[in-house]
């Protein structure tokens, strides 16, 4: 069946692989357990009222049932409801006419006497006063309304939407001409999410700690869920697990620094606090571990069923392996810490480029997730010239189901992707994804290689030339996308 699905206007690029990925949890492409990952296309049914821009917040979706859309829209941190759509038009006249045409087996059972209802006037791109809104509800009388009001808690909650034309930059998607829906509800978001675990009122935070709204959408598409095993490899101060944990998910993490994973700043300040403020539960484990060389002993395999991660590209941290400079150049041999000195012993490091932190995080994934299971990590985007780089990692144990752009400065912008695992990890696979990590290497930005992203992105702009001078008059008046 088709539904109405209205988004919050935020984050665009991030609403539909959010709620595809919701989709996929709830049922909406039959029964996973017997799903084959390589030929199983699980794309939804999209498309656009008649007259909206593809960035508009109203898109029509087909789910198989009420129960996965409520689910869905319940869930969802961007979807702001689902509604089962009793008519549309570009005026009253035309809602009207669509309204009584809409099958009376479909309208009348939530009409009956016996129920409550309340029903909710909603505009996008305008504003509409209190006594427009009543004007616009008196206009209803034609629906055969016979349950009493109640708009604390009704039975039955109906919303008349409407957009107004719109062509001028002001931010919004153009609208060429107004449309108007009205339908029942099926679900909603509950962003009431988003203050409750707002970074500013968190116990512990460190300086890369994820923004609340984003791990949630992360966790989103994921699809951390009671009895899954939720696995950060760059845990930090545990703001990706706190999501996970929110939804049911059993979490453990792993950080290069024990000074963050085990000291914290004391003992009311640290990553378990942070889950202890929300009554969470605990994470199972959270390790000094180092992501270029793991602690999983040989032989152990599919163990998470997503793993969820912000890597360290080197704009606000640069990333560490084990080692040192020495000890990696050869100057130094081996060393074995004293057994006196290991409570205290904080290990040499030295720098963690991107390509190497991207592969080991690949080959990790490929060799601990559970079939079909997902890698949601970020990954850097940087702009030269005016283009963009689009040439992702690779592995042939996954495939990248989703890509959500999040521009953050004219040059500089992070990438969210999704894998899914869909082949089993043998030798044979990962010596080809050395292969294709040796020609991701040789085929990528420089800043890739050597580490400098963070020089790159907050230098000064090169001086202007003819060639790579992007006009004023070429940008797009339309921005929505960034909002």
């Amino acid at each position: 069946m088709w539904y109405l699905c209205v988004f919050y206007h935020r984050l665009l690029d991030y609403r539909k692989p959010e709620f595809e990925s919701l989709a996929d949890l709830f049922g909406a492409f039959g029964d996973k357990r017997s799903s084959d990952f390589n030929t199983q296309d699980k794309v939804l049914q999209w498309r656009l009222p008649k007259h909206h821009h593809p960035d508009s917040p109203f898109h029509f979706v087909h789910l198989p049932s009420e129960d996965v859309a409520r689910n869905i829209a319940n869930r969802s941190i961007l979807v702001k409801g689902i509604y089962e759509i009793w008519g549309e038009g570009n005026d009253f006249e035309e809602l009207e006419e669509a309204v009584k045409s809409y099958p009376d087996e479909r309208k009348l059972p939530y009409l009956e006497s016996e129920s409550t209802f309340k029903v909710t006037v909603d505009s996008f791109g305008k504003v509409l006063s209190l006594q427009e809104q009543n004007e616009r509800i008196q206009g209803l009388s034609y629906i055969p309304f016979k349950g009493r009001v109640n708009l604390k808690n009704p039975d039955h909650n109906f919303w008349l939407m409407e957009t107004d034309e719109n062509e001028t930059n002001n931010g919004l998607p153009p609208v060429v001409k107004r449309r108007i829906f009205f339908g029942r509800e099926i679900g909603g978001a509950d962003r009431k999410l988003i203050p409750l675990y707002q970074l500013k009122t968190r116990n512990y935070l460190g300086p890369t700690a994820m923004d609340a709204e984003m791990a949630f959408l992360m966790a989103n598409q994921a699809q951390a869920a009671p009895g899954k095993l939720v696995y950060d490899p760059f845990v930090g101060t545990g703001s990706i697990l706190v999501s996970a944990a929110h939804f049911g998910a059993m979490t453990m993490g792993a950080d290069i620094d024990i000074r963050v994973v085990r000291d914290g700043r004391g003992p009311d300040c640290n990553v378990w606090s942070n889950f202890k403020q929300y009554g969470l539960p605990m994470p199972i484990g959270l390790l000094r571990a180092d992501n270029n060389l793991p602690p999983w002993r040989p032989g152990l395999k599919e163990v998470f069923d997503a793993i969820i991660c912000d890597p360290p590209y080197g704009v606000r941290a640069g990333g560490r392996k084990s080692g040192g400079r020495k000890l990696l150049k050869g100057i130094v041999g081996p060393y074995t810490v004293p057994d006196d000195k290991r409570a205290d012993h904080i290990p040499s490091t030295a720098a963690y480029t991107l390509v190497e932190c991207v592969h080991d995080l690949l080959d990790l994934a490929a060799r601990m997730l559970v079939m079909g299971g997902r890698l949601v990590f970020f990954y850097p985007v940087l702009r030269e010239d005016g283009s963009v780089e689009t040439h992702f990692p690779e592995h042939l144990c996954f495939k990248l189901v989703a890509t959500s752009e999040q521009m953050l400065s004219s040059r500089y912008s992070r990438v969210l992707l999704t894998m899914v695992k869909t082949s089993l990890y043998t030798e044979e696979l990962a010596l080809a994804a050395r292969i294709k990590h040796l020609e991701f290497r040789e085929n990528h930005l420089k800043w890739l290689e050597n580490g400098n992203l963070h020089s790159l992105v907050f230098s000064p702009a090169d001086a202007e030339s003819g060639d790579s001078k992007v006009s004023k008059e070429s940008k797009p008046k339309y921005r929505g996308k960034y909002v």
